[in-house]
Protein backbone atom coordinates (compact mmCIF):
# COMPACT_ATOMS: atom_id res chain seq x y z
CA UNK A 1 0.00 0.00 0.00
CA UNK A 2 1.00 3.32 -1.12
CA UNK A 3 -0.43 5.26 1.90
CA UNK A 4 -0.96 5.09 5.68
CA UNK A 5 -4.08 6.27 6.19
CA UNK A 6 -6.97 4.12 6.98
CA UNK A 7 -10.53 4.21 5.12
CA UNK A 8 -13.65 3.02 5.59
CA UNK A 9 -14.20 0.61 2.49
CA UNK A 10 -17.46 1.74 2.74
CA UNK A 11 -19.74 4.70 1.95
CA UNK A 12 -22.08 5.75 4.40
CA UNK A 13 -26.08 6.16 3.32
CA UNK A 14 -27.94 6.21 6.55
CA UNK A 15 -26.65 7.94 10.39
CA UNK A 16 -27.80 7.76 13.29
CA UNK A 17 -27.43 10.23 15.99
CA UNK A 18 -25.41 9.99 19.14
CA UNK A 19 -25.37 12.56 22.08
CA UNK A 20 -22.91 13.97 24.71
CA UNK A 21 -23.97 14.08 28.12
CA UNK A 22 -22.02 15.57 30.76
CA UNK A 23 -19.96 14.02 33.21
CA UNK A 24 -22.09 14.86 35.73
CA UNK A 25 -24.67 12.97 33.81
CA UNK A 26 -22.41 10.40 33.23
CA UNK A 27 -21.99 10.08 37.02
CA UNK A 28 -25.25 10.02 37.65
CA UNK A 29 -26.13 7.37 35.05
CA UNK A 30 -23.13 5.22 36.41
CA UNK A 31 -25.26 4.98 39.81
CA UNK A 32 -28.42 4.36 38.59
CA UNK A 33 -27.25 1.38 36.83
CA UNK A 34 -25.58 0.20 40.53
CA UNK A 35 -22.24 0.41 38.35
CA UNK A 36 -22.61 -1.95 35.86
CA UNK A 37 -22.06 -0.95 32.65
CA UNK A 38 -24.52 -3.81 30.73
CA UNK A 39 -27.61 -2.03 32.55
CA UNK A 40 -26.69 1.46 31.52
CA UNK A 41 -29.37 3.07 28.62
CA UNK A 42 -27.85 3.06 25.57
CA UNK A 43 -28.64 6.43 24.70
CA UNK A 44 -26.18 7.52 27.75
CA UNK A 45 -23.36 5.92 25.65
CA UNK A 46 -21.16 7.95 23.33
CA UNK A 47 -19.26 5.30 22.02
CA UNK A 48 -20.25 2.05 23.02
CA UNK A 49 -17.59 -0.74 22.89
CA UNK A 50 -19.59 -2.81 24.99
CA UNK A 51 -19.09 -6.05 22.37
CA UNK A 52 -18.96 -6.74 18.82
CA UNK A 53 -21.64 -8.92 18.57
CA UNK A 54 -24.94 -8.15 16.95
CA UNK A 55 -24.06 -4.25 17.15
CA UNK A 56 -22.48 -3.92 13.61
CA UNK A 57 -23.93 -2.43 10.41
CA UNK A 58 -25.60 -4.21 7.89
CA UNK A 59 -24.87 -3.24 3.97
CA UNK A 60 -27.22 -2.86 1.27
CA UNK A 61 -26.80 -5.90 -0.03
CA UNK A 62 -28.09 -7.32 2.94
CA UNK A 63 -30.66 -5.39 3.20
CA UNK A 64 -32.00 -5.86 -0.08
CA UNK A 65 -31.69 -9.82 0.48
CA UNK A 66 -33.84 -9.43 3.89
CA UNK A 67 -36.41 -7.86 1.35
CA UNK A 68 -36.53 -11.27 -0.23
CA UNK A 69 -37.49 -12.90 3.04
CA UNK A 70 -39.61 -15.97 2.65
CA UNK A 71 -41.31 -16.12 6.32
CA UNK A 72 -43.07 -19.56 5.51
CA UNK A 73 -42.83 -21.75 8.48
CA UNK A 74 -41.46 -24.89 7.14
CA UNK A 75 -39.15 -25.06 4.08
CA UNK A 76 -38.80 -21.06 3.53
CA UNK A 77 -36.65 -20.29 0.31
CA UNK A 78 -34.32 -17.79 2.86
CA UNK A 79 -33.62 -21.17 4.79
CA UNK A 80 -32.31 -22.77 1.64
CA UNK A 81 -30.05 -19.26 0.76
CA UNK A 82 -28.75 -19.55 4.24
CA UNK A 83 -27.83 -23.74 4.34
CA UNK A 84 -26.45 -22.90 1.04
CA UNK A 85 -24.14 -20.20 1.79
CA UNK A 86 -22.97 -21.88 5.64
CA UNK A 87 -22.41 -25.11 3.43
CA UNK A 88 -20.26 -22.98 0.64
CA UNK A 89 -17.87 -21.88 3.59
CA UNK A 90 -18.19 -24.93 6.02
CA UNK A 91 -18.43 -28.06 3.98
CA UNK A 92 -20.00 -29.32 6.98
CA UNK A 93 -23.56 -31.77 5.82
CA UNK A 94 -26.09 -30.61 8.59
CA UNK A 95 -26.42 -26.88 9.00
CA UNK A 96 -29.20 -25.89 12.11
CA UNK A 97 -29.87 -22.32 12.31
CA UNK A 98 -30.00 -21.05 16.30
CA UNK A 99 -31.44 -17.24 17.05
CA UNK A 100 -27.93 -16.62 18.25
CA UNK A 101 -24.35 -18.37 19.43
CA UNK A 102 -25.44 -19.58 22.70
CA UNK A 103 -28.25 -21.31 21.73
CA UNK A 104 -25.88 -23.63 19.32
CA UNK A 105 -24.08 -24.41 22.03
CA UNK A 106 -26.86 -25.05 25.16
CA UNK A 107 -28.55 -28.09 21.95
CA UNK A 108 -24.75 -29.08 21.55
CA UNK A 109 -23.71 -29.65 24.78
CA UNK A 110 -27.50 -30.69 25.91
CA UNK A 111 -26.73 -33.61 23.15
CA UNK A 112 -23.50 -34.32 23.88
CA UNK A 113 -22.52 -33.71 27.51
CA UNK A 114 -23.02 -35.62 30.53
CA UNK A 115 -22.68 -34.65 34.92
CA UNK A 116 -18.81 -35.32 35.35
CA UNK A 117 -17.37 -35.01 32.02
CA UNK A 118 -14.90 -32.77 30.75
CA UNK A 119 -14.86 -29.97 27.35
CA UNK A 120 -11.54 -28.96 26.58
CA UNK A 121 -10.89 -25.30 24.91
CA UNK A 122 -8.25 -23.29 23.83
CA UNK A 123 -10.53 -20.79 26.09
CA UNK A 124 -13.64 -20.55 26.89
CA UNK A 125 -15.80 -17.39 26.47
CA UNK A 126 -18.43 -16.38 29.07
CA UNK A 127 -21.72 -18.74 27.56
CA UNK A 128 -19.53 -21.50 25.97
CA UNK A 129 -18.32 -22.14 29.72
CA UNK A 130 -21.74 -21.52 31.57
CA UNK A 131 -23.38 -24.04 29.08
CA UNK A 132 -20.65 -26.58 30.07
CA UNK A 133 -21.20 -25.94 33.68
CA UNK A 134 -24.86 -25.84 33.22
CA UNK A 135 -25.00 -29.46 32.19
CA UNK A 136 -22.38 -30.43 35.35
CA UNK A 137 -19.23 -30.11 33.73
CA UNK A 138 -15.90 -29.13 33.76
CA UNK A 139 -14.81 -26.09 31.16
CA UNK A 140 -11.36 -26.90 30.81
CA UNK A 141 -8.87 -24.60 29.59
CA UNK A 142 -5.54 -25.28 28.05
CA UNK A 143 -4.26 -22.28 25.70
CA UNK A 144 -0.52 -22.16 25.45
CA UNK A 145 1.56 -20.55 27.79
CA UNK A 146 2.64 -17.90 25.74
CA UNK A 147 -1.14 -16.49 25.90
CA UNK A 148 -0.67 -15.96 29.89
CA UNK A 149 1.90 -13.09 29.77
CA UNK A 150 -0.24 -9.83 27.77
CA UNK A 151 3.28 -8.42 26.05
CA UNK A 152 4.66 -11.06 24.87
CA UNK A 153 4.16 -10.84 20.72
CA UNK A 154 3.56 -14.18 19.33
CA UNK A 155 1.53 -14.44 16.14
CA UNK A 156 -0.62 -16.79 16.83
CA UNK A 157 -1.27 -16.91 20.91
CA UNK A 158 -4.95 -18.32 20.34
CA UNK A 159 -3.59 -21.81 19.85
CA UNK A 160 -4.35 -24.93 22.32
CA UNK A 161 -1.88 -26.39 23.87
CA UNK A 162 -1.15 -30.07 21.47
CA UNK A 163 0.73 -31.83 24.32
CA UNK A 164 -1.77 -30.92 26.80
CA UNK A 165 -4.65 -32.02 24.62
CA UNK A 166 -2.46 -35.29 23.71
CA UNK A 167 -1.94 -35.90 27.11
CA UNK A 168 -5.32 -35.06 28.20
CA UNK A 169 -7.03 -37.19 25.87
CA UNK A 170 -4.63 -40.19 26.46
CA UNK A 171 -5.36 -39.92 30.34
CA UNK A 172 -9.23 -38.87 30.67
CA UNK A 173 -10.92 -40.31 27.51
CA UNK A 174 -13.87 -41.69 28.88
CA UNK A 175 -14.68 -37.90 30.39
CA UNK A 176 -14.43 -35.76 27.44
CA UNK A 177 -17.05 -36.13 24.79
CA UNK A 178 -15.67 -33.23 22.78
CA UNK A 179 -13.01 -31.06 22.50
CA UNK A 180 -13.99 -27.34 20.94
CA UNK A 181 -11.17 -24.65 19.52
CA UNK A 182 -12.69 -20.88 19.84
CA UNK A 183 -11.58 -18.87 17.17
CA UNK A 184 -10.53 -15.84 17.26
CA UNK A 185 -9.67 -16.42 21.36
CA UNK A 186 -11.92 -14.22 22.86
CA UNK A 187 -11.13 -14.33 26.42
CA UNK A 188 -7.56 -14.73 25.65
CA UNK A 189 -7.26 -11.14 23.89
CA UNK A 190 -8.77 -11.71 20.74
CA UNK A 191 -5.82 -14.08 19.51
CA UNK A 192 -6.20 -16.15 16.41
CA UNK A 193 -5.06 -20.11 15.68
CA UNK A 194 -3.04 -20.97 13.33
CA UNK A 195 -3.52 -23.61 10.55
CA UNK A 196 -1.12 -25.69 11.39
CA UNK A 197 -2.39 -25.64 15.43
CA UNK A 198 -6.23 -26.84 14.26
CA UNK A 199 -4.87 -29.54 12.04
CA UNK A 200 -2.95 -30.52 15.09
CA UNK A 201 -5.77 -30.91 17.02
CA UNK A 202 -7.76 -32.45 14.62
CA UNK A 203 -5.38 -35.09 14.20
CA UNK A 204 -4.83 -35.57 17.93
CA UNK A 205 -8.77 -35.73 18.52
CA UNK A 206 -9.62 -38.29 15.58
CA UNK A 207 -6.42 -40.35 16.80
CA UNK A 208 -8.49 -40.66 19.79
CA UNK A 209 -11.55 -40.66 18.52
CA UNK A 210 -13.06 -37.51 20.14
CA UNK A 211 -15.65 -35.33 17.92
CA UNK A 212 -13.60 -31.86 17.27
CA UNK A 213 -15.66 -28.99 17.26
CA UNK A 214 -15.13 -25.08 16.07
CA UNK A 215 -16.48 -21.83 18.04
CA UNK A 216 -16.37 -20.25 14.73
CA UNK A 217 -17.33 -16.53 15.89
CA UNK A 218 -14.92 -14.76 13.95
CA UNK A 219 -13.74 -17.69 11.85
CA UNK A 220 -13.12 -14.50 9.00
CA UNK A 221 -10.38 -12.67 11.24
CA UNK A 222 -9.19 -15.84 11.79
CA UNK A 223 -8.69 -16.53 8.39
CA UNK A 224 -7.16 -13.07 7.63
CA UNK A 225 -4.74 -13.31 10.54
CA UNK A 226 -3.49 -16.92 9.04
CA UNK A 227 -3.13 -15.57 5.71
CA UNK A 228 -0.95 -12.14 6.63
CA UNK A 229 0.84 -14.14 9.49
CA UNK A 230 1.26 -17.89 8.54
CA UNK A 231 3.39 -19.55 5.89
CA UNK A 232 2.18 -20.63 2.66
CA UNK A 233 -0.96 -18.69 2.99
CA UNK A 234 -0.16 -15.28 1.39
CA UNK A 235 -1.53 -15.90 -1.70
CA UNK A 236 -4.67 -17.67 -0.71
CA UNK A 237 -8.29 -16.26 -0.41
CA UNK A 238 -10.00 -15.49 2.85
CA UNK A 239 -12.57 -18.41 1.86
CA UNK A 240 -10.12 -20.64 0.59
CA UNK A 241 -8.28 -20.39 4.18
CA UNK A 242 -11.72 -20.96 5.89
CA UNK A 243 -12.61 -23.92 3.93
CA UNK A 244 -9.50 -25.60 4.77
CA UNK A 245 -10.60 -24.69 8.52
CA UNK A 246 -13.58 -26.07 8.48
CA UNK A 247 -12.34 -29.04 6.73
CA UNK A 248 -10.50 -30.42 10.15
CA UNK A 249 -13.59 -30.30 11.86
CA UNK A 250 -16.72 -32.44 13.03
CA UNK A 251 -19.02 -29.53 13.28
CA UNK A 252 -19.15 -25.96 14.99
CA UNK A 253 -21.14 -23.21 16.69
CA UNK A 254 -21.07 -19.78 15.37
CA UNK A 255 -22.84 -16.47 16.67
CA UNK A 256 -23.40 -14.98 13.35
CA UNK A 257 -24.05 -11.82 15.34
CA UNK A 258 -20.07 -11.64 14.90
CA UNK A 259 -18.49 -12.64 11.67
CA UNK A 260 -22.13 -13.47 10.07
CA UNK A 261 -22.44 -9.49 10.17
CA UNK A 262 -26.00 -9.80 11.41
CA UNK A 263 -28.11 -8.15 14.04
CA UNK A 264 -29.14 -11.67 15.38
CA UNK A 265 -28.52 -15.21 14.21
CA UNK A 266 -26.11 -18.45 14.67
CA UNK A 267 -25.79 -21.98 13.81
CA UNK A 268 -24.77 -25.15 14.50
CA UNK A 269 -23.08 -27.19 11.30
CA UNK A 270 -22.58 -31.13 11.94
CA UNK A 271 -21.18 -33.78 10.03
CA UNK A 272 -23.06 -36.64 11.94
CA UNK A 273 -26.05 -37.54 11.09
CA UNK A 274 -27.34 -39.09 14.20
CA UNK A 275 -26.11 -35.86 16.39
CA UNK A 276 -27.71 -33.90 13.79
CA UNK A 277 -30.89 -35.46 14.77
CA UNK A 278 -30.71 -35.40 17.68
CA UNK A 279 -30.02 -31.66 18.00
CA UNK A 280 -32.51 -30.82 15.71
CA UNK A 281 -35.22 -32.59 17.83
CA UNK A 282 -33.71 -30.30 20.91
CA UNK A 283 -34.00 -27.57 18.51
CA UNK A 284 -38.14 -28.00 17.80
CA UNK A 285 -38.68 -27.97 21.48
CA UNK A 286 -36.55 -24.87 22.23
CA UNK A 287 -35.74 -22.88 19.39
CA UNK A 288 -38.46 -23.57 16.42
CA UNK A 289 -39.01 -25.98 13.40
CA UNK A 290 -35.15 -26.66 11.27
CA UNK A 291 -35.73 -24.54 9.09
CA UNK A 292 -36.36 -21.36 10.89
CA UNK A 293 -34.71 -22.01 14.18
CA UNK A 294 -35.96 -19.35 15.95
CA UNK A 295 -34.97 -16.87 12.86
CA UNK A 296 -37.06 -14.85 10.50
CA UNK A 297 -36.88 -15.31 6.98
CA UNK A 298 -35.00 -11.58 6.56
CA UNK A 299 -32.37 -13.07 9.17
CA UNK A 300 -31.66 -15.83 7.53
CA UNK A 301 -31.26 -14.03 4.05
CA UNK A 302 -29.47 -11.15 6.34
CA UNK A 303 -27.19 -14.08 7.63
CA UNK A 304 -26.37 -15.47 4.31
CA UNK A 305 -24.95 -12.27 2.59
CA UNK A 306 -22.79 -11.00 5.43
CA UNK A 307 -21.11 -14.43 5.92
CA UNK A 308 -19.09 -13.73 2.55
CA UNK A 309 -19.10 -9.60 2.78
CA UNK A 310 -16.62 -11.24 6.23
CA UNK A 311 -14.42 -13.00 4.41
CA UNK A 312 -14.08 -9.75 1.75
CA UNK A 313 -10.07 -9.10 1.58
CA UNK A 314 -10.75 -5.20 1.67
CA UNK A 315 -13.07 -5.03 4.64
CA UNK A 316 -10.66 -7.33 7.03
CA UNK A 317 -7.91 -5.12 5.67
CA UNK A 318 -9.76 -2.19 7.25
CA UNK A 319 -10.92 -3.46 10.21
CA UNK A 320 -7.91 -5.55 11.72
CA UNK A 321 -5.76 -2.07 10.63
CA UNK A 322 -8.32 0.07 12.41
CA UNK A 323 -7.93 -2.29 15.66
CA UNK A 324 -3.79 -2.22 15.35
CA UNK A 325 -4.14 1.70 14.58
CA UNK A 326 -5.31 1.80 17.90
CA UNK A 327 -3.00 -0.21 19.68
CA UNK A 328 -0.09 1.72 18.03
CA UNK A 329 -1.38 4.59 19.91
CA UNK A 330 -1.85 2.95 22.82
CA UNK A 331 1.92 1.48 22.72
CA UNK A 332 3.20 4.77 22.46
CA UNK A 333 1.30 6.42 25.64
CA UNK A 334 2.26 3.13 27.87
CA UNK A 335 -1.12 1.82 28.31
CA UNK A 336 -0.79 -2.20 28.52
CA UNK A 337 -2.61 -3.96 25.77
CA UNK A 338 -2.76 -7.57 25.28
CA UNK A 339 0.32 -7.81 22.47
CA UNK A 340 -0.40 -8.44 19.07
CA UNK A 341 -3.74 -6.23 18.90
CA UNK A 342 -6.59 -8.77 18.38
CA UNK A 343 -8.98 -8.39 15.32
CA UNK A 344 -12.23 -7.20 16.99
CA UNK A 345 -11.10 -5.38 20.06
CA UNK A 346 -8.22 -3.70 22.40
CA UNK A 347 -7.38 -5.92 25.62
CA UNK A 348 -6.08 -3.07 28.13
CA UNK A 349 -4.61 -4.92 30.89
CA UNK A 350 -5.96 -3.41 33.83
CA UNK A 351 -3.37 -5.73 36.46
CA UNK A 352 -0.68 -4.05 34.54
CA UNK A 353 -2.30 -0.69 34.54
CA UNK A 354 -3.39 -0.04 37.90
CA UNK A 355 -1.35 -2.58 40.23
CA UNK A 356 -1.93 -0.51 42.84
CA UNK A 357 -5.48 -1.88 42.68
CA UNK A 358 -5.51 -5.66 44.40
CA UNK A 359 -7.53 -8.59 41.95
CA UNK A 360 -10.41 -8.44 44.96
CA UNK A 361 -10.75 -5.25 44.11
CA UNK A 362 -11.92 -6.09 40.62
CA UNK A 363 -8.99 -3.50 38.55
CA UNK A 364 -10.69 -4.24 35.51
CA UNK A 365 -13.88 -3.16 36.18
CA UNK A 366 -12.89 -0.10 37.76
CA UNK A 367 -11.15 0.71 34.88
CA UNK A 368 -14.29 0.13 32.72
CA UNK A 369 -16.57 2.82 34.96
CA UNK A 370 -13.45 5.48 35.18
CA UNK A 371 -13.44 4.92 30.94
CA UNK A 372 -16.99 5.35 30.65
CA UNK A 373 -16.64 8.14 33.48
CA UNK A 374 -14.28 10.25 32.00
CA UNK A 375 -15.23 9.73 28.03
CA UNK A 376 -18.66 8.22 27.44
CA UNK A 377 -16.78 4.88 26.41
CA UNK A 378 -18.51 1.55 27.04
CA UNK A 379 -16.42 -1.44 27.48
CA UNK A 380 -16.57 -4.70 28.80
CA UNK A 381 -14.15 -6.26 32.00
CA UNK A 382 -12.94 -9.59 31.13
CA UNK A 383 -11.40 -10.45 34.22
CA UNK A 384 -12.39 -11.26 37.87
CA UNK A 385 -16.39 -10.49 37.51
CA UNK A 386 -16.85 -12.07 34.25
CA UNK A 387 -14.72 -15.47 35.23
CA UNK A 388 -13.59 -15.25 39.18
CA UNK A 389 -17.21 -17.08 40.16
CA UNK A 390 -16.95 -21.20 40.57
CA UNK A 391 -20.15 -23.61 39.78
CA UNK A 392 -19.80 -24.28 43.57
CA UNK A 393 -20.18 -20.73 44.82
CA UNK A 394 -16.34 -19.86 45.62
CA UNK A 395 -14.20 -17.46 44.03
CA UNK A 396 -10.94 -17.23 42.27
CA UNK A 397 -9.10 -14.64 40.65
CA UNK A 398 -9.27 -15.05 36.59
CA UNK A 399 -5.88 -15.36 35.13
CA UNK A 400 -5.84 -11.65 33.37
CA UNK A 401 -7.67 -8.21 34.34
CA UNK A 402 -8.78 -6.96 30.86
CA UNK A 403 -10.70 -4.11 29.52
CA UNK A 404 -12.17 -5.51 26.40
CA UNK A 405 -13.19 -2.25 23.55
CA UNK A 406 -14.66 -4.27 21.03
CA UNK A 407 -15.38 -2.67 17.59
CA UNK A 408 -18.64 -2.86 16.17
CA UNK A 409 -18.52 -3.43 12.40
CA UNK A 410 -19.10 -0.86 9.79
CA UNK A 411 -20.41 1.63 12.71
CA UNK A 412 -17.28 4.33 13.79
CA UNK A 413 -15.17 6.13 11.48
CA UNK A 414 -11.38 7.27 12.34
CA UNK A 415 -12.64 10.14 14.39
CA UNK A 416 -13.89 7.98 16.73
CA UNK A 417 -10.99 6.57 17.02
CA UNK A 418 -9.08 9.33 17.38
CA UNK A 419 -11.80 10.47 20.13
CA UNK A 420 -11.57 6.99 21.96
CA UNK A 421 -6.98 7.49 21.57
CA UNK A 422 -7.89 10.86 23.48
CA UNK A 423 -9.77 9.38 26.27
CA UNK A 424 -7.42 6.67 26.62
CA UNK A 425 -4.45 8.96 27.28
CA UNK A 426 -6.38 10.96 29.42
CA UNK A 427 -7.64 8.03 31.73
CA UNK A 428 -3.82 6.79 31.38
CA UNK A 429 -2.53 10.21 33.09
CA UNK A 430 -4.54 9.70 35.62
CA UNK A 431 -4.31 6.19 36.45
CA UNK A 432 -3.29 6.22 40.12
CA UNK A 433 -6.34 8.04 41.35
CA UNK A 434 -8.04 5.20 39.89
CA UNK A 435 -10.19 3.01 43.02
CA UNK A 436 -11.16 -0.26 43.06
CA UNK A 437 -14.72 -1.63 43.50
CA UNK A 438 -16.69 -4.20 45.62
CA UNK A 439 -19.66 -6.71 44.78
CA UNK A 440 -22.39 -5.62 46.60
CA UNK A 441 -24.91 -8.27 44.89
CA UNK A 442 -24.55 -10.69 42.82
CA UNK A 443 -26.89 -13.55 40.23
CA UNK A 444 -25.28 -17.56 40.86
CA UNK A 445 -24.18 -17.62 36.54
CA UNK A 446 -23.27 -15.03 34.41
CA UNK A 447 -22.79 -12.37 36.91
CA UNK A 448 -21.26 -9.79 34.85
CA UNK A 449 -24.64 -9.05 33.45
CA UNK A 450 -26.53 -8.42 36.45
CA UNK A 451 -24.20 -7.89 39.23
CA UNK A 452 -24.63 -4.83 41.41
CA UNK A 453 -21.22 -3.18 42.41
CA UNK A 454 -20.02 0.13 44.37
CA UNK A 455 -16.96 1.90 44.93
CA UNK A 456 -14.67 0.22 48.06
CA UNK A 457 -13.50 3.34 49.08
CA UNK A 458 -16.56 5.60 48.21
CA UNK A 459 -15.08 7.02 44.84
CA UNK A 460 -14.01 5.76 42.02
CA UNK A 461 -11.80 8.87 41.50
CA UNK A 462 -9.06 10.52 44.59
Amino acid sequence: MKFKTIIEPFRIKVVEPIRHISEAERAAALEAAHFNLFLLKAEDVLIDLLTDSGTGAMSSGQWAGMMQGDESYAGARSYYRFDEAVHEITGLKHVIPTHQGRAAERILFGSLVQPGEMVVNNTHFDTTRANVEYRQATALDIPIPESKHSQLVHPFKGNIDLEALERLLTEHREKIPLVMLTVTNNSGGGQPVSMANIRGASAICKQHGVPFFLDACRFAENAWFIKTREEGYADKTPMAIAQEMFSYVDGCTMSAKKDGMANIGGFLALNDDALAQQCKNMLILTEGFPTYGGLAGYDLEAIAVGLHEALDEDYLRYRTRSVAYLGDFLNKVNIPIVQPPGGHAIYIDAQAMLPHIPQHEYPAWALSLVLYLEGGIRSVEIGSVMFGQQPDGSEKPAAMELVRLAFPRRVYTQSHFDYLAEVLAYVGERRERIRGVKIVSSPPVLRHFTVQVAPAHGTLLT
